[in-house]
């Protein structure tokens, strides 16, 4: 792992995210390693050759370019965080996902927090005391076994489920982002039955495989479920409907056993 420390000029981002005005993002690349990462693309922008998930930049001045006061962010949405995970081992260290809230505390926006890690818990004291804040916890599947094989560096599930657990003990907003939904693996029924009980809503959403995630998932498979392969060459390669079906059964699932929902597919 490359980690190097940087100063960013800014660190408040406009978003292309739908939904969302801006995001935040502490850090440059990601060492959950996760094979389906749609953020490798930020490589070509951040002067990096190396393989997603060997390289971390630590945006050291982040909390320093936090304004003092909303100023013309006032009543806007805000995600943490959109191209790495904004509670990486490293934020253990440095901190600087917990400066920045302790910057946004007294500002009025609408805070999205987003990770795969149950480092988050240490933030609870802060993050409760936003007005508007909900906190999200990414899950693609419930077997631990297949998650280290494709987010390595990222909490266990049940860490991520108990997070889920505590948030929602303290009175937060919590939502699961199922996704990106793997054909054949994602278990997202299963995923929703064992977190209900402690969510607000879900987003599902499915495996996008432009660019180099392709070949990252292609490798994984070959390597681990060969047997598999020509069924995603077959859903990516041809013309089906494996994703609009799967949208319908989603669709059906949740409107019988009432569970809020936002398909982004």
């Amino acid at each position: 792992m490359i980690i190097k420390e940087i100063k960013s000029k800014t660190i408040i981002a406009k978003s292309n995210l739908p939904g969302t005005d801006y995001v935040i993002n502490p850090y440059v690349g990601c060492s959950n390693a996760c094979i389906y990462c749609y953020a490798r693309f930020m490589k070509k922008f951040t002067n990096h050759n190396e393989d997603w998930g060997q390289f971390i930049d630590i945006k050291i001045n982040s909390p320093e370019l936090i304004p003092d006061s909303d100023g013309k962010y006032k009543g806007k949405s805000f995600f943490m965080s959109s191209v790495t995970d904004p509670y990486l081992k490293l934020e253990e260290k440095y901190k600087i996902t917990r400066q920045i809230l302790e910057r946004l505390i007294n500002w009025d926006i609408d805070l999205s927090i987003q990770t795969k890690s149950n480092l988050i818990l240490r933030d609870i004291d802060i993050i409760k005391k936003f007005k508007n804040c909900k906190v999200g916890l990414t899950l693609t599947t419930t077997d631990d076994n297949l998650r280290k094989e494709i987010e390595p560096f990222a909490s266990s599930v049940d860490s991520r489920i108990n997070v889920l657990k505590k948030i929602k003990e303290n009175h937060i907003k919590t939502y699961v982002f199922i996704g990106p939904i793997m054909p054949y693996f994602s278990n997202w029924k299963d995923i929703v039955i064992k977190t209900n009980n402690y969510v607000d809503f879900y987003y599902f959403d499915h495996l996008n495989i432009k660019g180099e995630i392709w070949y990252s998932v292609v490798k994984w498979l070959k390597n681990n479920h060969s047997e598999y392969l020509k069924n995603y060459i077959s859903i990516y390669n041809t013309n089906n409907n494996y994703w609009i079906n799967l949208k319908k059964e989603i669709e059906l699932f949740c409107a019988e056993n009432n569970i809020n929902k936002i398909i982004c597919f």
